[in-house]
């Protein structure tokens, strides 16, 4: 599968909840890319009302993730077809390359990242 990229837009673990926007400006079966005040990013998609983040990045070519299409849990990177579990990042198409994910949580209408 060749050389796996690294992630230079991923968020730094801090513990910090971040709120992000609203859970109706993502519908359901979407993805939506988070930019962080830092320059980083994360891929937040809502799988029917429940909404879930991982990194914003195919490890294969570095794909942005939130752009590409989404099958249930399922994201399939638009550029080679690489596929993640959103709710996990596991990824299906090769060993040791799953994606860091993130805990969302949705208080008061608002969606929350822990990074």
């Amino acid at each position: 599968m060749g050389k796996h990229r690294e992630n230079k837009r991923k968020p730094v673990r801090t513990g910090e909840t971040i709120t992000v926007g609203k859970a109706e400006s993502v519908p359901p079966g979407r993805g939506a890319t988070v930019k962080l005040k830092d320059g980083t990013e994360l891929a937040l998609f809502n799988i029917g009302g429940s909404f879930h983040a991982i990194e914003n990045f195919c490890p294969h070519k570095g794909y942005p993730l939130a752009d590409s299409r989404l099958y249930g849990s399922i994201v399939e990177c638009d550029l080679h077809g690489w596929r993640f579990d959103v709710r996990s990042g596991e990824c299906f198409t090769a060993k040791k390359c799953s994606i860091e994910s993130y805990e969302v949580k949705i208080d008061d209408g608002f969606i929350k990242i822990v990074v």
